[in-house]
């Protein structure tokens, strides 16, 4: 936890109000404001194969020359998540986050896309492009692209994934899995769970929030934590070097995908459990979703660490929420959520770094600063998700969900 003034915390996965399911109010002007109250460094842009998101980037975006991107004094890099659905032996659902050197690079690209289909109906359009082709047409284009496999567990649509995924990069890529260097954990994982993979012990492991809003409960809620730069190079030599910080994570068993169940039947369970009943949900009789846990399990041939600092926290909204039984766009929370904000400069600080002692000298009630600690020292324990239901935080008989 040291030279945190070296620090650059970044979150590279997100994307614009064009992607599906994304706030209308998702904007350049508040994804600034609100990764500047969260702590946050530097931003990915997201979505750069819409027409009118490149657009609004180039329009309010000034290059430093090197590869970043400035709105005002924030920092952005080009970015943005590809979906590619495919046959390769059956049915493959893959998406890949793309670090992009310039805006010049993101029209290359585009007009590739062009040849293959559409682009302007959704912020993560789809393709049929096999993995292994895409990441040689990009290392064509420019060396410099770097192509990170998103959330590599999820069921559906993660590289690893039980539904529609590979068992290895090497099956999924092919012949260009060397110019794969990092993967992203996703809410599901964690470095010490993917620590279990073989095949990625010569990876970078990065965390990323593929957030959907700006609201600081989403964005930053997972992000990498890079050496500072104010280079796109240097940071992709850190990525490629395995060269970067740490991460910041959520406890996995908060992502919506933890342990197998069934979100229609309200039944969820280890993987132990899910091998007794043979992968057969006991209520409706048919095939359970297989998570995240169980998925590492049946792949783990590891338990080599890379020796990265990572750290388990949850957004501030969800501890005040806890603490104050309300939901985490209550107006009670963002009162004592603003003040924090107020008296101590940004979330991450208040996360990571502001003492009991402090906390309790702004007189802000015991029992939240207990929570604050609690949380820093991941000692919050949480009920699994599964099949799409976000894990619950327990504090004594209460349970609150992630949002």
């Amino acid at each position: 936890m040291e030279n945190k003034s070296d620090w650059m915390i970044a979150d590279l996965h997100i994307h614009s109000r064009f992607s599906r399911a994304c706030s209308s109010k998702l904007n350049i002007e508040n994804l600034v404001k609100w990764a500047k109250i969260k702590g946050l460094n530097l931003l990915g842009t997201g979505d750069f194969s819409h027409p009118i998101w490149l657009k609004e980037i180039k329009e309010k975006l000034k290059s430093n020359g090197k590869g970043l991107y400035f709105y005002e004094d924030f920092p952005f890099i080009i970015t943005g998540e590809i979906s590619f659905i495919y046959t390769q032996g059956r049915g493959r659902k893959v998406h890949l986050v793309l670090l992009l050197p310039s805006i010049e690079i993101a029209e290359k690209i585009n007009a590739y896309f062009d040849t293959k289909g559409r682009r302007d109906y959704d912020g993560r359009p789809i393709f049929g492009i096999p993995c292994e082709q895409f990441v040689l047409d990009m290392m064509n284009i420019s060396k410099d692209i770097e192509i990170i496999p998103a959330h590599i567990w999820t069921p559906y649509f993660g590289v690893f994934g039980s539904m529609s995924g590979f068992d290895s990069l090497k099956e999924a890529f092919g012949s260009q899995v060397e110019n794969i260097h990092a993967i992203e954990t996703g809410i599901s994982s964690d470095p010490e769970m993917n620590w279990k993979i073989k095949e990625l012990e010569n990876k970078s492991i990065v965390s990323f929030s593929d957030s959907h809003s700006f609201w600081p409960w989403r964005l930053g809620r997972e992000a990498t934590i890079f050496k500072k730069t104010d280079s796109y190079e240097e940071l992709i030599r850190q990525i490629r070097e395995n060269n970067f910080i740490g991460t910041i994570e959520t406890e996995p068993a908060y992502g919506k995908y933890h342990w197998d169940g069934h979100r229609n039947c309200n039944f969820s369970c280890s993987p132990l459990e899910s091998e007794k009943l043979n992968g057969i949900c006991p209520k409706c009789g048919k095939r359970l979703t297989i998570g995240v846990e169980n998925r590492v399990e049946e792949l783990s041939s590891s338990d080599k660490s890379d020796g990265k600092m990572f750290m388990k926290i949850l957004p501030l909204h969800e501890i005040i929420s806890m603490y104050k039984g309300n939901g985490v766009n209550s107006k009670g929370v963002w009162t004592i959520y603003n003040s924090l904000i107020e008296n101590f400069g940004n979330e991450f600080n208040i996360l990571l770094n502001v003492s009991r002692e402090n906390l309790i000298e702004k007189s802000f009630d015991e029992k939240l600063v207990d929570l604050i600690i609690k949380n820093r020292e991941q000692k919050i324990k949480v009920k699994p998700g599964y099949d799409g239901v976000y894990g619950q935080a327990l504090l004594g008989e209460k349970q609150k969900t992630l949002v």
